[in-house]
Parts: C-alpha cells; structure tokens; sequence
C-alpha cells in the first residue's frame, strides 16, 4: 500500500498589493512530495521559487489554496521543517559547537546531551576537530556544513534550501553537493531545494519541477531516472541537460543570463 505524501502543495496562489493593485506571483501550484525525496524547484528569476519555499515552511501565508505536512495544514514554521539559506546565517560571537547547539537549547536542557548531539552532527559534517573555532576563522564552505549540521541536530523531517550553495566557488559546490546526498542517504531526511543552476538540480534531485513566471507557476515535472552519485559528464545526464534547455527556449537572446549552467 502507498504511503501518503508528507507534503501535499495544494492550489497554491500568492498575491501582492502593488499600487492599489493585485499582482499574481503564483497561481495554482499543486503537488506532493514523498518522505525521503529530494526535489528541486528550477525557475529563472522571478518566477516565485523562493515565495513558494517560504510558503511551504509556514513563512509566508498563500493568498490561496494550502500545504500540508503529514497531513496537518501548515499555517506557521514548526520544527517538523527548517530552512536553509545560502547566507548561513551562523551567530559570529558563538563557536560552531554553540552554534549547532542553538537549535537544541530550547527543548534538550542537559548540558551534556545537548553537547554529544551537536558532536555527532559536526561530525557527520566532517568538521571535528573545529568545535571551538569562530565562524570568520572557517571558508565559505565551512561555513555552510556548519549551517547543514544546526540543521540536522534539530532533526526535522524536512530541510528546505534556498540556493544554499550559490554563493560557494565551483569546487566547494561541488564537493558540498556530494556532502549532502550522503548525509541524506544516512539520515533519509526530505529535501526540497530552489535552485536556477540547472547542473545542481540534475545531481541532486529525484525529481525536478520547472517554473514558468507572470504568474510563477509549475509548468513540467521531470524525474530523473539515474543512480546516485551520477556523472555530470555522462551522455544520460546531458540527456536530461538537454530536455531542461528546451523547456526554456535557450534560443531566445537573453535566457542563459538566468541560470547557472
């Protein structure tokens, strides 16, 4: 028997008030996500991506339609769901210990369980041996895992992330890329990534959903029928390379300004 969706987008729209009048950014954005899933959400700037992710958290209130999240409406951010930027939002004056603690002080008030927890994802992050030094003392990339351990330390039983690695060198990226599948692989966490880098949505991703603006809606769900770790250089990954450049009429002047390729 089929497991019921844990996330269920439901006629999502959104709505503005610009100037006295409504303006659209989504209209009629529905569908599920299975646990343990990775989707990508791919658009061109402007398109909504971000309005949704923050919709889909409980950040921002659709104008209409609704999201459910283990089968309860979502209507504010619970701890079932945590966002990840690509700003890392990490406290400067805390330690990467303290900051991957910050998630727990709440709910886990044993000093000594609150401590083992935080290890135990600063470690699966590769970072041991880093606890106690400073955000500006780590790279970019650092940085992020950091970010990816507060994360995990909550365990929530879904991450959104919001161009989490656009700000990163290629290197980074691409190493940061693999760091994520195999932490998902090991804690089957749900993921659902906005991103307009068309290479990162293809590695990462079982299913990609493509965005269309004026208004931001889905406009084809493409899955992605390859093993992981997959080969960016191979001919089935180019495949699917090729099938999301025609969906954007790359011929049109202009276009490829709006995505990393």
């Amino acid at each position: 028997m089929e497991q019921p969706a844990m996330i269920q987008v439901r006629q999502v729209s959104k709505n503005y008030k610009k100037n006295n009048q409504d303006i659209q950014v989504l209209k009629d954005i529905t569908f599920t996500v299975q646990k343990g899933e990775i989707i990508s959400i791919l658009g061109e700037s402007g398109c909504g991506k971000s309005t949704l992710l923050n919709i889909i958290g409980g950040f921002e209130k659709a104008t209409g339609g609704d999201v459910l999240l283990d089968g309860s409406k979502v209507n504010e951010p619970n701890r079932k769901c945590i966002m990840l930027f690509q700003n890392y939002g990490l406290l400067p004056w805390r330690t990467v210990l303290k900051n991957v603690e910050l998630g727990l002080e709440k709910n886990i008030k044993n000093r000594k369980e609150r401590k083992e927890r935080a290890l135990n994802y600063i470690q699966l992050v590769g970072l041991s041996g880093k606890e106690n030094m400073f955000p500006h003392e780590l790279s970019g990339g650092m940085q992020q895992r950091v970010g990816i351990a507060r994360a995990l330390a909550i365990q929530p039983e879904l991450i959104l992330l919001d161009e989490p690695f656009a700000a990163l060198d290629t290197f980074n990226r691409y190493y940061l890329q693999n760091e994520l599948l195999r932490i998902q692989e090991q804690e089957k966490t749900t993921m659902i990534l906005v991103t307009h880098d068309i290479d990162e949505a293809i590695y990462l991703s079982d299913r990609i959903f493509i965005m269309h603006q004026n208004p931001g809606r889905i406009h084809r769900e493409i899955k992605i029928h390859l093993t992981k770790p997959r080969d960016r250089s191979d001919g089935d990954f180019q495949h699917y390379r090729n099938i999301i450049f025609k969906e954007f009429h790359f011929n049109r002047p202009g276009n490829l300004l709006e995505f990393n390729i």
